[in-house]
């Protein structure tokens, strides 16, 4: 207690100088002052006089950086690389117009193509055109030859997530075969039944062999649970013709408007739940084109960066796209009329055979095409006796048309008869720049053998005009410059088969002859190849010498394709162009850099 007493004491004596308080702050002020000058500014001189130094090495320093740098940039070339990857939007250009989606109408090019990319069917041609398994896993043929057993995949979902079953296959072949629907199928499937066995089994029963019912299995399956209560006669009309359930390798998206309001655009989308696996491409965009120039226009602006069937000369091709020719199973004829006027005679179709000169045709086509003299596609048939094609022989073809008793007036330019009526033919085509120019060239030849030609190229596209219901039903031309679709099987019964003379039929040449008759049936009733082999040679030897048409080339599509885009086409040819899809699921549009494997 004393000590804290006399603590308190010595604190109450303690007093504030300020005096001796100033003079200790000036003393510290004076050391600070000196030290800043000794460590500070005295030094100063010395950093400027070691700046060059500094500026050499930092120099120095940058430089080993950018040599690092570039190092790493350079061994990454070697160890790094691009390559095709997921993703991407694949836009391609097609002629259209779309006016559906429904593949029981499709018709035009584009029409066809979202067919193919939208919807599954129980065969589908391989990247060899081979037939193979689409749904199908398993094929069972009687012994007659009249009944096929098919057993389908259990896993394929449509695209609203409903399982695809055999009933909805059979309720297809019912649509197609439905007057009221009115599909491009109807008259096909008349005589086929089609049975549901249970869920993943389906059975065809046919009225007699036809050798060729597996490549008819190609067509596109409809969702019953979607359409089984719309009325046939108006599914047309029906909004699942331009937002269809499906089951393909794409979905449907959007089917707009393009923004220049001249054509539409199929957006679809990837189907992740595809059986066969999600494509590649997340997007692809069919751009409908109604014309040859707006198609064109697509890929050198840019819009699309692919297109099939486009027509432009090689020097006018942006240098980053490549081009392809793809031929397709099919024949462009000169189709003649052998009801109408002079071309009943065979003498005037054997004249009009002999007297035109294909190879002429084949290079007023502007790209190279093959060469097509039989009704089928030429390897299409095989053996030493296949026949030959008629040789050009213009002095044989003018005597052969005046043996007809068609005589060439110098007067008047062509031929007459006794009677004084000109050799007069009307050829009717569909317009397209491709026909413009082989029609300019056949009426050409013609008319140098004395023949009064007259063209009429019609415009498919125009208001009210309607090619099938004016032209082709009623026969109305005299030769007909057309392409056939003959397929991976050379069955073509439809076009020269004599029961096909008719309003709906397809026997454009209104051809009758008893020997083609039984050669074609024979040969589409018989699953051996050499046996149908022969019978289609016999065919051949009789179309050959009854002049029906003249064979004039195989038709070719350009296939156009930017350098961002990858697809994988069978570049020998395809059996349809829209069959050019057949790798689709490994089609890209999107390229990465990756790290190359050791």
């Amino acid at each position: 207690m004393a000590d804290e007493k006399d603590t308190w004491k010595r604190f109450r004596r303690l007093s504030f100088d300020s005096k001796a308080v100033s003079k200790r702050a000036r003393q510290a002020e004076t050391k600070t002052t000196k030290h800043a000058h000794k460590f500070v500014v005295n030094k100063l001189s010395s950093l400027r006089n070691a700046k060059r130094h500094i500026i050499s090495w930092l120099a120095i320093v940058g430089i080993l950086i950018a040599a690092v740098a570039l190092q790493t940039l350079w061994y990454q070339k070697s160890y790094k690389t691009t390559a095709w990857s997921d993703t991407g939007t694949y836009a391609e250009g097609v002629m259209g117009p779309i006016n559906t989606l429904n593949p029981l109408y499709a018709a035009t090019d584009a029409e066809l193509s979202a067919s193919k990319l939208l919807f599954s069917s129980l065969y589908r041609y391989d990247s060899t055109n081979r037939l193979g398994d689409d749904l199908a896993i398993d094929t069972k043929v009687s012994k007659d030859e009249r009944t096929y057993t098919i057993k389908i995949r259990d896993d394929v979902r449509w695209s609203d997530e409903s399982k695809l079953t055999a009933n909805d296959i059979v309720f297809t072949v019912e649509l197609m075969k439905s007057p009221e629907v009115r599909s491009i199928m109807y008259g096909s499937w008349n005589d086929i039944t089609a049975t549901a066995l249970d869920d993943y089994t389906v059975q065809f029963q046919l009225p007699s062999r036809y050798a060729a019912f597996s490549h008819a299995l190609t067509f596109a399956i409809l969702p019953k649970h979607v359409l089984d209560t719309v009325n046939p006669a108006s599914l047309r009309q029906h909004s699942y013709s331009v937002s269809p359930v499906s089951s393909g390798p794409f979905k449907i998206r959007l089917l707009q408007l393009a923004s220049d309001g001249k054509h539409k655009i199929a957006n679809l989308l990837a189907n992740e739940n595809y059986y066969r696996g999600k494509p590649q491409l997340s997007r692809f965009a069919i751009h409908a084109y109604d014309t040859q120039q707006t198609l064109d226009e697509g890929i050198k602006s840019g819009e699309v960066n692919a297109a099939i069937g486009v027509h432009i000369p090689p020097e006018d091709l942006p240098k980053t796209h490549s081009k392809l020719y793809l031929p397709s199973y099919s024949g462009v004829y000169a189709v003649l009329n052998t009801a109408s006027g002079p071309l009943k005679n065979i003498k005037i179709r054997k004249a009009l055979q002999t007297g035109t000169n294909t190879e002429a045709i084949r290079s007023s086509v502007g790209y190279p095409v093959p060469k097509l003299w039989l009704p089928f596609v030429s390897t299409q048939l095989y053996g030493k006796d296949v026949p030959k094609a008629p040789t050009f022989n213009k002095k044989q073809a003018n005597n052969l048309l005046s043996a007809a008793g068609w005589k060439y007036d110098k007067a008047l330019g062509y031929r007459i008869n006794k009677n004084k009526q000109p050799l007069t033919l009307r050829i009717v085509t569909v317009r397209n720049h491709e026909y413009e120019s082989v029609i300019q060239e056949l009426s050409k030849q013609w008319k140098e053998l004395g023949v009064d030609v007259q063209t009429d190229e019609q415009d498919p596209n125009s208001p009210g005009q309607n090619f099938v219901q004016n032209v082709l039903q009623p026969r109305d031309y005299d030769v007909l410059l057309y392409k056939l679709v003959i397929g991976a099987d050379p069955d073509v019964y439809a076009y020269w088969h004599s029961s096909q003379v008719s309003r709906l039929g397809y026997n454009f040449s209104n051809y009758r002859s008893d020997i083609a008759d039984d050669a074609l049936t024979s040969a589409r009733s018989r699953n051996i190849t050499a046996l149908r082999n022969e019978k289609y040679k016999d065919f051949a030897k009789r179309w050959l010498s009854d002049a029906p048409a003249i064979g004039l080339y195989q038709p070719v599509e350009e296939y156009v394709y930017g350098s961002s885009v990858r697809p994988l086409i069978n570049a020998t040819g395809v059996p349809t162009p829209a069959d050019r899809y057949s790798q689709i699921l490994y089609w890209s549009a999107k390229q990465d850099e990756v790290y190359k494997t050791p």
